[in-house]
């Protein structure tokens, strides 16, 4: 069939190269013509899309059903495009995507070869920021397409789980009910490839107590028969991880069917699974968006059940939904109002831009300004929802996300090179992040209008699947002292321990901010050499002289002659001084302490108080239960909110009197927790309480290396109502003393008498070097044995001791 005339641009040289594409009699001729218009189209600039219609002329090729020549250059020359234009061209090409797509139903295996070819090549150029932007014109074709433009979106959407897959997580909830209609498509190839995009999609959910059931998940959507398998393999698995958006998009719908069932058994389990997934759910607006729609069909039940066993279930789901936010007024208004955000971004985006692209109204110089040429004003529609997006968000910090998100776009339609537009890009940025600084100025940070700042860092952090903050800001000023607070289980010492491996989301490092963490334990370190040595042999205090490290060690503490002590023979206390002078002499900038005080007795809490307190130039993040050491030391309150964290100048007594709820964190009183030791019962062969059970008796212990013992001519007993406290100062030989009672040690001088029958349990004051000698066992494995038990407590400080 010879090629049918097409009307074309009137621009003579566009028309010309459109014409040659028109005629071109094969496919290479076609692919060499393509490639020369697209190297024009670079050359005169992206207007002519538009002025010349270039766009317009390709539309008439692709729709042109009597010439399959044409329809087969359409998708070459949309090839080409993106190809040799690259994502700058995005923007342009994005609405031509369904006319492409239609092309899937061409009769001819070369042109829906060539459609296929260039889809993927448009869907390539977008940036994982635009998932929802290009997601949105995808379910469209998903909805009103053919069959196989259906399938071929579909599998279209698959490719981003690879590129985007947080971003395809945030959009489930829009994305997933449109391709479960897919799955109830009349043709089964649609089907089929709905239900692998489906399984595909919801792998992006990182939960791992969900990852094992996506398939039942997604077989339910398909085939609402199998909702009481499903739930049933719910109801049997333990849910730990927290429940986020994503995995409330898939799960919701579910639930809602689940508690329509006609079955009491499917209903008793569903409540059941949702009073254990609504525990998990601990963002409140993540509740309000999603568990609104649960809370009708709970309520029914918890009223309206047979059996009274489920409405029991019922009534403590109930309860869960409504203290996390739920309630039956339906979903809450958006959170975000996504068109006037872009619009807002767009008219702030019109006021930086260069005037080569801003057209300014004389009668209005100060705006609204407007694009000058329609085809940037798409180009800048798009990428404003992108800005959109990072500035909700508050991704400031990475230049890199800001370029291919904006700079990439801007740059082609204004003069000058690549560092124009990277300049164009910076100075968007900061405009952006200024204005984001002066919004949480009061809710991030305290009065830091002194002093140099160490870090000003965007991150989130999680533990395993657990998210413990989200997009929060660490702040901190040199010289300030930090005290860190927040319930038990929030990531306090998580986030300590990813400072210190660097694992920080944008943290600066090592080489440009010195930060060392204080820990009492020495594992995997040679402990048989001399302090002084230990310290010597640290390969990154090479450049040291053994002269710097007597003064330093000196400083916290170590005479010339405990110096030479072995570093194995040191009480934790004494372990404690010793790493803090290790980490003056790495010249930290930021010191790390997790219950600093731990092993420590009164007299050394109080050096380390002073110490702290005059290292002007050292600042410290400080975890402690002490509330005392807490108020004497620190500057500055940084408290977990909500997943952030959230700064209040002052120490803690200042930081208690605006928050009393916070006093719980260290004060047992104020907690409904109670320790209690079971009384101890009789021994074989024992009839009086006040029988030794235990003792020593004229025992001496000297550590290896050391000329002095720690223990000398020591004797005590032991008896059933025994409840012996040991004090004294660090180094003066309790945990020595109890080393040799549970036998872990020998007295190279005396004996020790233990009950034959007595069984002991030891909690050292590095429980955690104890309990991984049982890893292989489970909890009850661990603490079950004999009922007859003396409990050894080692405590420098406050804690019980039996």
């Amino acid at each position: 069939m010879s090629p049918v005339a097409m009307p074309v641009s009137s621009d003579s040289q566009f028309a010309t190269l459109l014409e040659e594409l028109r005629t071109a009699p094969t496919a290479p001729d076609a692919k060499a013509a393509a490639d020369r218009l697209t190297r024009q189209v670079a050359k005169d600039g992206y207007e002519h899309l538009e002025d010349s219609a270039i766009l317009t002329t390709l539309h008439g090729f692709a729709n042109n059903k009597k010439s399959g020549f044409e329809r087969e250059s359409a998708p070459l020359a949309f090839q080409s495009f993106a190809t040799v234009l690259g994502p700058s061209v995005g923007p342009l090409l994005l609405p031509s995507l369904p006319l492409l797509f239609d092309l899937y139903m061409d009769k001819g295996d070369v042109v829906r070869n060539a459609a296929a070819t260039a889809t993927k090549a448009i869907l390539k150029l977008f940036p994982p920021e635009s998932t929802r932007i290009v997601f949105r014109t995808l379910e469209d074709i998903i909805e009103k397409g053919k069959w196989k433009s259906k399938v071929g979106a579909l599998d279209a959407m698959k490719t981003f789980v690879t590129s985007a897959p947080t971003a395809v997580a945030n959009e489930l909830g829009y994305t997933l009910p449109k391709v479960e209609a897919a799955m109830h498509d009349t043709k089964s190839e649609v089907s089929s490839a709905a239900i692998k995009c489906a399984n595909s999609l919801c792998t992006t959910l990182a939960n791992a107590d969900m990852s094992p059931h996506i398939p039942t998940l997604v077989k339910c959507m398909s085939n609402p028969d199998s909702v009481p398998a499903c739930i049933k393999a719910l109801s049997n698995t333990t849910f730990v991880a927290e429940v986020t958006a994503p995995a409330l998009a898939v799960l919701v719908p579910l639930l809602i069917r689940a508690l329509n069932d006609r079955s009491m058994e499917v209903q008793r389990r569903t409540v059941v699974v949702i009073d254990n997934l609504v525990k998990l759910v601990r963002d409140p607006n993540v509740a309000a968006t999603y568990l609104n729609p649960l809370f009708e069909g709970v309520e029914k039940i918890a009223k309206g059940a047979a059996f009274p066993e489920v409405r029991a279930f019922g009534e403590t789901a109930l309860a869960t939904l409504v203290k996390a936010g739920a309630s039956k007024d339906g979903p809450p208004p958006p959170s975000r109002d996504l068109q006037a955000e872009s619009q807002e971004v767009q008219s702030a985006l019109l006021t930086l831009l260069p005037a080569e692209v801003v057209k300014v109204s004389p009668s209005k110089p100060n705006g609204p300004h407007t694009p000058k040429h329609p085809s940037f004003g798409r180009t800048l529609d798009f990428t404003s929802s992108l800005v959109a997006d990072l500035v909700y968000f508050r991704k400031f910090s990475d230049a890199k996300v800001w370029d291919r998100c904006f700079g990439v776009y801007i740059t082609p339609w204004i003069s000058g090179d690549a560092e124009d537009g990277a300049r164009v890009t910076e100075q968007v940025r900061q405009h952006f992040h200024a204005i984001d600084k002066a919004k949480h100025a009061t809710a991030t940070s305290g009065d830091d209008s002194e002093g140099e700042v160490l870090c000003d860092t965007l991150f989130s952090l999680a533990y395993g699947a657990l998210l413990l903050l989200s997009h929060t800001t660490l702040r901190l000023i040199r010289g300030r002292r930090y005290g860190i607070l927040g319930t038990n289980g929030s990531g306090k010492s998580t986030l300590m321990r990813q400072l210190r491996d660097g694992k920080v989301e944008n943290f600066p490092p090592q080489s440009e901010l010195r930060c060392v963490m204080v820990e009492h334990s020495l594992q995997g370190e040679d402990t048989s050499l001399s302090i002084i040595d230990f310290i010597a042999s640290d390969p990154q205090l090479a450049g040291i002289s053994r002269e710097k490290i007597r003064n330093q060690l000196l400083e916290v503490g170590f005479d010339d002659v405990r110096q030479a002590d072995m570093v194995g023979g040191l009480s934790g206390g004494w372990k404690m001084k010793l790493e803090l002078a290790r980490a003056m002499l790495y010249n930290a900038d930021l010191l790390l302490l997790d219950e600093p005080t731990n092993h420590l007795d009164r007299a050394s809490v109080k050096w380390l108080e002073k110490y702290l307190m005059a290292q002007k130039r050292v600042t410290c993040l400080i975890i402690s239960h002490d509330s005392g050491f807490l108020d004497n030391v620190t500057t500055d309150i940084i408290h977990y909110e909500t997943k952030k964290l959230v700064y209040y100048p002052g120490n803690l007594s200042t930081f208690v009197e605006a928050h009393p709820e916070a006093k719980s964190y260290y004060t047992l009183a104020a907690t409904s927790v109670k320790f209690a030791f079971p009384p101890p019962g009789s021994l074989m062969g024992v009839r009086s309480n006040t029988r030794a059970i235990l003792k020593m008796s004229n025992c001496t212990f000297t550590y290896p290396g050391r000329s002095v013992p720690s223990l000398h001519g020591v004797s005590c007993a032991l008896t059933l109502s025994s409840r012996v406290g040991i004090i004294g100062p660090n180094g003066a030989g309790k945990s020595t003393l109890i080393k040799l009672l549970t036998g872990e040690t020998e007295p190279q001088e005396g004996t020790v008498y233990k009950h034959p029958a007595l069984r002991i349990g030891y909690v050292s004051q590095h429980a955690t070097h104890h309990i991984e000698r049982h890893l292989e066992k489970t909890p009850i494995q661990y603490i079950s044995g004999g009922s007859k038990m003396v409990t050894i407590v080692r405590s420098s400080r406050r804690a019980p001791v039996c």
